[in-house]
């Protein structure tokens, strides 16, 4: 644990379980420790998207089951290790992540809820998942917030705004065609590779665009 230097991962109740898992898998394939924190609302999501009940009690094991599981539902599509992966409980607000002295390199919220991304923007911190992104913008580190919500109202487009002038990234959790995408994972891995890119995590989740026409459309 010394020289521990994570990213925190806060998954919020938004839809889209696939896009953390992807995201969890691409930190830890680059060599990058996680501090995992799941809000109550994402458990309710992943057992609803996913059929995995996420506890506390037994996280590594349920960690395991969701990031081996594809976005297409079948299981055992990926290998996870996840022995780099430390949980805190989102009601825990003692946790490392809460304090601005824990080491840390950033936080990635994926995805993110309209109900997170404000909290987050008016720095309520009802919880550990908001509490983290506070302390992360309080201290000048990176925050990535993967918004997955649509239609926008115009209240939490003014959010995203104070977010996005606060120094995070907005990215909202919106797949591109162009890298010839064949499978719903496809799709997942490209948002998932976008978040990695704002994070500057290096990966390969997805073909990048190289200037020419049609290049999703054939080899590489």
């Amino acid at each position: 644990m010394n020289g521990r230097r994570p990213w925190v991962v806060g998954v919020s109740g938004a839809s889209g379980t696939p896009y953390a898992a992807a995201v969890l898998r691409g930190l830890l394939a680059a060599g990058e420790s996680v501090d995992l924190v799941v809000s109550r609302a994402s458990r309710l999501t992943l057992l609803d998207e996913t059929g995995i009940a996420f506890r506390d009690a037994h996280w590594q094991e349920d960690l395991r089951q969701w990031l081996a599981r594809g976005a297409d539902g079948k299981p055992d599509s990926f290998d996870a290790d996840v022995s780099d992966v430390r949980h805190w409980a989102a009601g825990d607000l003692a946790a490392g992540p809460s304090s601005g002295s824990y080491p840390v390199k950033g936080m990635l919220i994926v995805p993110a809820s309209t109900a997170c991304v404000a909290g987050v923007a008016l720095g309520l911190s009802k919880d550990l998942l908001q509490r983290a992104a506070s302390v992360t913008l309080k201290e000048r580190r990176p925050l990535v917030v993967a918004v997955r919500e649509t239609p926008l109202n115009g209240q939490t487009l003014k959010h995203l705004v104070t977010l996005d002038e606060a120094g995070a990234v907005v990215l909202p959790a919106s797949p591109a065609f162009y890298a010839g995408a064949t499978h719903i994972q496809d799709l997942v891995d490209f948002v998932a590779g976008r978040v990695l890119d704002a994070a500057g995590v290096p990966h390969r989740l997805y073909r990048r665009w190289k200037g020419e026409l049609g290049g999703g459309s054939g080899g590489d």
